[in-house]
């Protein structure tokens, strides 16, 4: 008789465009344990994308800023206390450590859990952790595919047969709440909503950010064939490269830098008409979304990341040649390399197919 997995725990604490790229994991778990309780770790700021998640019955915070000072804090270690007792009192059948690194690593032994996968090649020594190490090769290089793939021998080692596949699906649940006051935000900016373009020009690294002027060329290259507004949105800290861009372009762009919440982001980008971002967590939600999209890879290895499904919308050189490496240093893959002309043209593709 099969074994049944019934308390399942995702390791996904961040980044967020990774965290969307194993959402079709957890559908993938669901659909083969309806009955199972499924947990999440995540970072507190993350966790709004997972929340009301129709798969997930769990968020687990994981405060990476404040655990790390568990040493030297007593409000740090007592922090720390809690999620170890936590993480062993949920008695989980099964972890999948999705990050691939020594903090989530040493954190599946808290769990006290005799089935942990990871990667084979984690990184920081990861893999000596896992009871189960999962092989990273080319036949599952995007990580959808990858996480899939961990899915499918935890299935399969309880005994009952791999999932039919019946096409990767990425669920994004929508809040008419947050819709609600998106609309209001456009409503004040003169916006109608669903008629609009959303730049993406920022990132927590600056190596993988298109240059501010060249999202500014873009923009009056947008204002004299199409008729619709674009709005950029990005953090806080990134409210002066959004008015260097401003600044630089003949047309209008409304800034929303550090004006919407993450919740309200996802219901911003799934209206948009087109989305044109780096690679950066935002774009990743418009590609799962299935909005529109024109995102620009850098020194990132885009065949482990690039839009699920959907190679119309990327632009990277060599995407499909770097192998299995993370990251790339070869200069011409460099994000700067890509072209006002190369961006236009695939706008066009998506705006008049």
């Amino acid at each position: 008789m099969p074994d049944n997995l019934e308390n399942i725990l995702i390791m996904k604490p961040s980044a967020l465009g990774d965290i969307v790229l194993a959402l079709p994991a957890l559908t993938a778990l669901r659909k083969s344990f309806p009955d199972a309780k499924i947990s999440w770790l995540v970072r507190p700021e993350f966790a709004p994308l997972l929340e009301n998640h129709p798969h997930l019955d769990e968020i687990i915070p994981f405060d990476r800023n404040l655990l790390a000072k568990a040493f030297v804090s007593r409000r740090a270690f007592d922090a720390l206390f809690r999620l170890i007792r936590k993480l062993h009192s949920g008695k989980f059948d099964v972890v999948f450590d999705f990050q691939g690194l020594f903090r989530t690593a040493i954190l599946t032994r808290a769990t006290g859990c005799k089935k942990v996968y990871g990667m084979s090649e984690s990184r920081e020594m990861a893999h000596l952790f896992y009871t189960h190490q999962v092989e990273h090769d080319f036949d599952n290089i995007h990580l959808v595919d990858f996480y899939l793939k961990m899915v499918k021998a935890a299935i399969e080692s309880c005994g009952m047969p791999a999932p039919a596949q019946a096409g990767v699906q990425f669920e994004l649940p929508s809040s008419p709440a947050d819709a609600d006051s998106v609309n209001r935000i456009l409503a004040n900016l003169d916006i109608q909503s669903g008629e609009y373009i959303v730049f993406v020009p920022g990132s927590a690294h600056v190596d993988k950010c298109w240059p501010a002027e060249r999202f500014a060329a873009l923009a009056d290259k947008f204002s004299s064939e199409f008729d619709l507004p674009i709005i950029a949105v990005g953090t806080n800290s990134q409210t002066a490269l959004i008015e260097k861009i401003h600044n630089a372009a003949k047309t209008h762009i409304a800034s929303l830098a550090g004006r919407t919440s993450l919740k309200e982001l996802v219901e911003l980008l799934r209206a948009a008409r087109l989305v044109v971002s780096n690679d950066t967590g935002p774009g990743h939600i418009a590609s799962a979304l299935g909005t529109p999209l024109v995102m620009m890879y850098s020194w990132s290895n885009p065949a482990r990341i690039a839009p699920y499904g959907r190679p119309e919308c990327m632009i990277a050189r060599e995407p499909y040649g770097r192998g299995l490496k993370i990251k790339s240093t070869n200069p011409k893959h460099s994000v700067k390399t890509i072209t006002v002309d190369e961006v236009f043209q695939k706008v066009q593709q998506q705006l008049n197919p």
